[in-house]
């Protein structure tokens, strides 16, 4: 039943008692005789009725504000449950880094001092361990880059995100030399955020343009801009591999990767931490794309006012 159904239910005894208040004294005049007895029936059948509407309104709020402190309890064990995740994965990447640059560091020893000794069988698979552990590497740091990405203090400003684009583009400069790519940067209007976690949001996404471009000649990459009346869309587009929507939902899940590692390097971890950044400054992420026709990824930031 609707809430407004159920105050008019309400509405409806007190409106009959008020008005037999008023005619019980003139009902001898007008012609009818309500007697006090039959009165004093009708008004307590009425209170019955208004106390049985009244308690089932204050069980039902009971049970709401019940129900709100469970949910308020599981929010904070979630919570606590991941500061602890975020914790161990903190710990563990940097106690997995001493054991992973010593064995790096033996597994270049040998190759180097036992060149002669060992058969290129033996150096095959020193530098397929080597291979593995600059692999093992890159997914501690982009671990512990989530990490920061979700712990790390927010300082919120006025950024200029124009500049800051075309300052991550600058980054990848041994990436891009001697390849022909399309670079456009729209004039994009400033946003209210965190500087040092929005450079790192577009690093990953020109990262991953420019690494799936890799194949395209011109490469294409634009950088542009939606304006909404509460937020700003802005937006990475690529003409690259691009992805089937059909796995839509493993785009910005943790290390789920649509190429195979022998198509492109990488880890699979970039766009969690693009959402989980955007997430804090509440706004949304979302991604478009088609298999060898490119990909676009759009994200939200609200004005400052909102």
């Amino acid at each position: 039943m609707s809430g407004s159904r159920k105050r008019f239910l309400i509405v409806i005894p007190i409106a009959v008692a008020i008005i037999l208040i008023i005619l019980q004294p003139l009902s001898s005049t007008l012609g009818y005789d309500i007697s006090d007895s039959l009165f004093r029936l009708i008004s307590l059948m009425l209170i019955v009725v208004m106390v049985a509407l009244l308690s089932e309104r204050i069980e039902k709020v009971r049970s709401l504000s019940s129900l709100n402190e469970q949910l308020k309890e599981q929010a904070e064990k979630l919570e606590d449950a991941n500061q602890e995740l975020e914790s161990f994965a903190y710990s563990v990447s940097h106690d997995l880094r001493v054991p992973l640059r010593a064995i790096d560091g033996f597994s270049r020893i040998m190759v180097e001092d036992y060149e002669e000794t060992l058969d290129e069988e033996g150096i095959r698979l020193l530098n397929i361990i080597r291979e593995n552990t600059k692999k093992m590497g890159q997914l501690i740091d982009d671990i512990l880059l989530l990490s920061r990405a979700g712990r790390q203090e927010m300082k919120e400003g006025d950024v200029d995100i124009k500049s800051l684009v075309e300052s991550v583009y600058r980054e990848f400069d041994n990436q891009t030399e001697g390849r022909k790519i399309n670079f456009i940067v729209e004039d994009l209007p400033p946003a209210y955020g965190d500087r040092a976690l929005l450079y790192q949001v577009f690093s990953n996404l020109i990262g991953n343009a420019i690494k799936f471009t890799r194949n395209k000649n011109p490469a294409e990459i634009i950088v542009g801009f939606e304006e909404g009346k509460k937020e700003t869309t802005y937006f990475v587009k690529d003409n690259g591999a691009g992805f089937n929507m059909k796995y839509i939902n493993k785009l910005f899940g943790l290390f789920q990767r649509l190429h195979s590692p022998e198509e492109f390097e990488g880890t699979g971890v970039g766009l969690s931490i693009v959402q989980r950044v955007i997430k804090r400054h509440h706004g949304r992420v979302w991604g478009e794309g088609a298999v060898d026709e490119g990909a676009t990824i759009f994200f939200t930031l609200p004005h400052e006012n909102e």
